[in-house]
């Protein structure tokens, strides 16, 4: 039996929650970093690893469909490819913000559809649109003015061209992840599926590492924990899901377009909650990208989210 379409106002509604929800994970974070007193790679690895263990857990259940759906070999090697992107994602996305602005990482992370575009002109040889074209070139150059403006800024940290740098690492680990998993499914894994495999194997992949750079998973006050658990609850579990279910009744590339005010709604709440206000030129380039991602993306010729029933 085939669900009947929510209305409008409906979809409005949820992406709404998608977005504030997938703003509070910088701030989860930083406040994480504030309670743990103690920043860098090792403590990141920890809250990235802990967020997607968590979320993993939280889906759990769906292991049980998972004999149950036919799919080629292949599409599993895709979406185990995607998770482990996933993982570099939010290693080096949650390490840059000891590094970086949240405003700053915010913006240079969710670039992630103008990386899409070209990966798949060179991978899938899909020719981007000119508007594509000119959208990357205006968000690249709104790129540069932020590593202009934020180059002797210590907000929120004390290097910001590495935070930035790994910011836009984690922007481009996220568009493999979203094409690995577009892959994925078009060999025959379902959604529910490819996400649970997906974060599990991110959540593996994450587990050992903090203890290579020599941090511990305990020790932490129990306000560290609780932020933890509000990152995977919230950003991860209610603002994912809240954009993979919308993504079924509206067009992926609308759902793409309404990410893209994460920055915005983060930034927001950067400044609510830690005074942090950027340079007049950081505000310009991350107005800038925004414009240009947004160019981009409309131009796209592909999906940048999997699952669409256009």
């Amino acid at each position: 039996m085939t669900a009947a379409k929510p209305s409008t106002w409906q979809i409005a509604c949820i992406l709404l929650i998608g977005i504030l929800s997938v703003s509070t994970a910088a701030i989860f974070i930083r406040l994480a970093l504030a309670a743990a007193e103690t920043r860098g790679a090792g403590f990141s690895l920890v809250l990235a690893a802990s967020r997607l263990s968590l979320a993993a857990l939280i889906f759990a259940p769906a292991w049980r469909n998972f004999c149950r759906t036919g799919f080629q070999q292949q599409a599993l090697l895709y979406s185990i490819a995607s998770g482990v992107c996933l993982a570099l994602h939010f290693g080096t996305w949650i390490t840059s913000l000891s590094y970086t602005s949240i405003a700053v990482s915010a913006a240079l992370v969710t670039t992630n559809p103008i990386w899409v575009a070209l990966l798949s002109w060179f991978w899938f040889k899909e020719k981007p649109t000119g508007m594509t074209t000119v959208g990357i070139a205006i968000a690249l150059t709104g790129g540069l003015l932020i590593g202009l403006g934020d180059s002797a800024s210590t907000l929120g940290g004390d290097q910001p061209l590495l935070g930035n740098s790994l910011a836009l690492l984690g922007s481009w680990a996220v568009s493999l992840y979203f094409l690995l998993g577009r892959e994925a499914q078009k060999c025959g894994l379902s959604i529910a599926t490819h996400v649970v495999v997906a974060y599990t194997t991110a959540a593996l992949v994450l587990l050992p590492l903090p203890l290579v750079f020599g941090a511990s998973y305990t020790g932490y006050p129990p306000t560290v924990y609780l932020w933890i658990a509000l990152m995977a609850v919230f950003p991860q579990v209610i603002g994912h899901t809240s954009f993979n279910w919308a993504v079924r009744w509206v067009s992926p590339t609308l759902v793409t377009l309404v990410i893209l005010a994460e920055p915005v709604g983060a930034g927001l709440l950067g400044l609510l909650v830690f005074g942090e206000n950027p340079g007049g030129t950081v505000l310009i380039g991350a107005s800038i990208i925004l414009v240009g991602v947004a160019i981009a993306a409309l131009g796209a010729r592909t999906s940048v989210v999997t699952g669409s029933t256009e």
